[in-house]
């Protein structure tokens, strides 16, 4: 990271050490069945990649141009975003289709945390994932153990595993307690999707 743009930021000398081996990274769940959740957690690769971090985002069972893809591309040279999904919202059992997509996703955050390359990894929709099945949740703690010390690791979405919040060192959960969803309001551009 650049010592300026941290200086700048007010930022201590041991907090500008996160990614460097020096400072632990936390595993953090933004999980419920509230709206926010993937919103939260682009909000901290903002502030993350404002800071001078690389971050890397995994969106499971997404695909396509949501809203927050088009700004993040301009922000590159901080964050990457990949999707593995086949774009079409699981009923039932998922195809295997949907399963290699998701596996193919695990395969490489596996990838990322071995180049040692990011400070924050998030994993949007991880949490549905595996509760659909397409990894178990004791494959998705699994990959997030393997993560080098320094690395944040976000996991995104409804219904997170017991075994997986027990493991987090900070949960959020977003509580539903009104949506416009329930009066017949679609999900607007810019604002859901």
């Amino acid at each position: 990271m650049k010592s300026g743009s941290a200086s700048r930021l007010g930022l201590r000398a041991e907090d500008r050490l996160l990614g460097e081996g020096r400072m632990k990274g936390y595993l953090q769940i933004y999980t419920g069945d509230g709206k926010g959740k993937t919103t939260a957690a682009i909000g901290l690769a903002v502030r993350a990649a404002g800071t001078g971090l690389k971050v890397y985002i995994a969106q499971f069972m997404k695909l396509g141009d949501y809203g927050e893809i088009a700004t993040l591309k301009r922000l590159s040279d901080r964050i990457t975003v990949e999707q593995f999904g086949t774009g079409r919202f699981i009923r039932g059992n998922p195809t295997p289709e949907d399963i290699a997509a998701a596996r193919s996703g695990i395969e490489r955050v596996r990838e990322i945390f071995a180049g040692r390359g990011h400070q924050l990894v998030i994993l949007d929709e991880a949490n549905v994932a595996a509760s659909c099945g397409l990894f178990s949740p004791a494959e998705l703690l699994d990959v997030v153990q393997t993560r080098p010390e320094g690395v944040e690791v976000v996991l995104t979405g409804r219904q997170a595993a017991p075994e997986l919040i027990a493991r987090a060192d900070l949960v959020t959960e977003m509580k539903a307690v009104k949506h416009y969803y329930q009066a017949g309001v679609a999900a607007r551009l810019g604002i859901e999707k």
